[in-house]
């Protein structure tokens, strides 16, 4: 794993899954709803919270903006605002955090749902707005040059795809090496989606891909590898197991495998820290971590179902869209402005314009588009399921 602007790659937030929608309003606004049908709005906030943890790293306390002469901020970032850089520095824990409430979520969003309806939600809910953010960032950077190095056409036009890890391509934005952990883990949860989802298939399946992922860097065998994802599968198999917590209650070994997940992924995130990150501490990163394991296991158990702010809904909408355009934009908006006002009043001024654009986004783009991607989807596997009686 190397470094490309303080990000891994080829391993691709982000995205985050939710109960597939029956409604284009539904679709933009995503439930995530418990055992009950109640939603789960204190996830909608942890969300958020780990996307703007993820824009105040890449904006002041990664390794590149902390190097003389850096292209973002010209000058070191811990030297002009040490203490936001001392707290920066752990923000990309937020890609672990969203990892594991991606586990949970699909977990909830399949239960019950087939195949099909499965493949529909993740269609219409993870590509109007990852379109809209390749298109956006190109043209930020067609018009903003000398920050970054604009892709070529030919690679530009295959992250439409959202498959241009898999071809060895590079992202059109660092970000969406998330978007490639995501994908691999959708397509191994929907061998057991399609089997009918149990509390013993799931169980089965987390130690299944546990041994997998155990295995594989040792194993020197590349496809094992790649299916497996031992950089990113303890965290998915956490939010399963946190999930069946909230669907069928505690025992012992939904905990087992809840401590194998953290203990698994204190090295991953230590490892991190030692290739990739190189400017925060393995302890903290840890204590961050298993403090928001924690809060996990509260929100499973039903500790915070009292949480019913109506504005969490909305701040859910928004960490997807924010996630992908914040990166390349961001730092290029940043790079224009960073002598004209304070560097900290600058990070917040621009992650308050992202999320602004993002509800934007949410609005016009990906509403009206999962709308017609549904219906599109709809029509196509109705005339496939009728295609035998087709002529």
């Amino acid at each position: 794993m190397r470094v490309v602007g303080g990000l891994r790659k080829p391993l691709p937030p982000l995205a985050v899954a939710e109960q597939p929608p029956r409604t284009a309003r539904t679709t933009a606004r995503p439930a995530v709803r418990g055992r009950e049908g109640r939603r789960l709005y204190a996830i909608d906030g942890i969300r958020l919270l780990a996307a703007l943890m993820v824009a105040v790293h890449h904006y002041a306390g990664t390794y590149r903006v902390n190097q003389p002469g850096n292209a973002i901020w010209d000058r070191p970032a811990s030297g002009f605002m040490p203490t936001v850089f001392r707290f920066a520095a752990y923000g990309w824990i937020g890609v672990e955090i969203f990892f594991v409430i991606s586990g949970f979520v699909i977990c909830m969003s399949c239960w019950g749902r087939t195949p099909r309806q499965f493949f529909v939600s993740r269609v219409i809910r993870l590509y109007p707005a990852y379109w809209f953010a390749i298109v956006f960032t190109t043209g930020v950077l067609v018009a903003l040059p000398g920050v970054w190095e604009r892709k070529q056409l030919r690679e530009i036009l295959l992250n439409f795809t959202m498959l241009q890890s898999g071809s060895g391509v590079a992202n059109v934005d660092g970000v969406y090496w998330t978007l490639w952990s995501e994908l691999r883990f959708y397509l191994l949860f929907m061998v057991v989606v399609a089997t009918g989802l149990t509390y013993r298939k799931v169980v089965v399946f987390c130690c299944v891909w546990g041994a997998a992922a155990m295995l594989a860097p040792v194993s020197d065998f590349h496809l094992l590898i790649l299916v497996a994802n031992p950089d990113g599968a303890w965290y998915f198999i956490a939010g399963l197991a946190l999930y069946l917590m909230h669907r069928f209650g505690q025992d012992l070994l939904l905990w087992g495998i809840l401590g194998m997940a953290w203990l698994m992924g204190q090295l991953e995130l230590g490892q991190r820290i030692d290739e990739v990150e190189k400017v925060s501490g393995w302890r903290g990163s840890v204590l961050i971590f298993g403090g928001f394991l924690l809060v996990m296991v509260a929100i499973a158990l039903g500790l915070t179902d009292r949480i019913r702010w109506k504005w969490l809904v909305t701040a859910g909408a928004l960490t997807y869209p924010f996630y992908l355009l914040h990166y390349l934009a961001g730092t290029t908006v940043i790079n224009r402005l960073r002598d004209t006002m304070d560097a900290r009043l600058l990070v917040v001024a621009v992650i308050a314009g992202f999320l602004v654009l993002s509800w934007l986004v949410h609005r016009f783009v990906e509403r009206p588009v999962a709308r017609m991607l549904k219906k599109g989807l709809d029509t196509s596997f109705a005339r496939l399921r009728n295609a035998g009686n087709m002529a």
